[in-house]
């Protein structure tokens, strides 16, 4: 996996599946590593050119202090894509993954061909629970907010069917390190992308969760009605839809990059 250098951070990059052919480029929940794509990487790695990274301040990346924003970690992006030689990809984010799509759909829209934005929002308008979790977090660690965050990362009846798929994203929280998380809530608690969507060109899917209390149903209709011509397709999952729902997510995807 080679580590990318983004203004002064190494990113850690994996770059897997075809040789030839259209690139697909995942990006990430807050929290979580490349690792939370597990579950669809069998069937992209077979049509696409893959790359997943980890955002700065989590997994196997540098962690810079802050602040960091919603800019720096597209302009992190553009850096990974220069670096591989990437003219143009797809793009698949979830939750904070979507976030950085919209800026780059708005601000580098030749770099984007068709766009995925999942279990994502624009905007916040009130900071007060970000704040919350940057207060418990400098307190008692990402550990005192773990068990909150899955509880809004999947519901309680898939959690209770699938202890270990649930144990191991816990796992993958709480490995997160401290400052890279915190700075990480700092850039959400001051989002407001509402500007940027009218902005973006590229062919769009939206992929909200029916039960995800985290970004509801209400703010992916929001960027859908605000981003020309994009569509949306709603799963019976919670937040992290991907991991809830793998082969409706899945085929949501790969439907929509097919498709002519």
């Amino acid at each position: 996996m080679p580590m990318i250098d983004a203004d002064g951070c190494l990113l850690n990059v994996a770059v897997e599946g075809r040789d030839s052919g259209p690139t697909l480029m995942l990006s990430n929940s807050l929290g979580s590593t490349m690792q939370m794509w597990e579950p669809q990487m069998a069937a992209f790695t077979k049509l696409f050119r893959v790359v997943r990274y980890d955002r700065r301040g989590h997994g196997k990346s540098g962690v810079p202090p802050g602040p960091y924003s919603m800019e720096r970690f597209g302009k992190d992006v553009l850096a990974i894509l220069d670096d591989l030689n990437i003219e143009k990809v797809h793009w698949c984010g979830l939750s904070m993954g979507g976030m950085v799509g919209q800026w780059l759909g708005a601000n580098a829209p030749h770099r984007i061909d068709k766009m995925i934005l999942a279990n994502t929002s624009c905007y916040y308008p009130d900071p007060t629970n970000w704040h919350n979790r940057i207060k418990a977090v400098r307190e008692g660690g990402i550990a005192s907010v773990a068990d909150a965050v899955i509880a809004g990362w999947l519901t309680a009846d898939f959690r209770e069917r699938n202890p270990q798929i649930t144990a191991k994203m816990k796992a993958m929280l709480i490995a997160s390190p401290v400052e890279g998380y915190i700075a990480c809530c700092e850039a959400l608690s001051r989002l407001d992308q509402r500007e940027l969507l009218p902005k973006i060109k590229a062919k769009t899917l939206m992929i909200a969760g029916r039960k995800d209390m985290s970004t509801p149903v209400e703010a992916g209709e929001y960027i859908r009605a605000h981003i020309p011509g994009a569509s949306m397709t709603l799963l019976d999952a919670a937040h992290i839809s991907n991991v809830e729902q793998p082969h409706d997510f899945t085929e949501a995807v790969i439907g929509f990059l097919t498709q002519r």
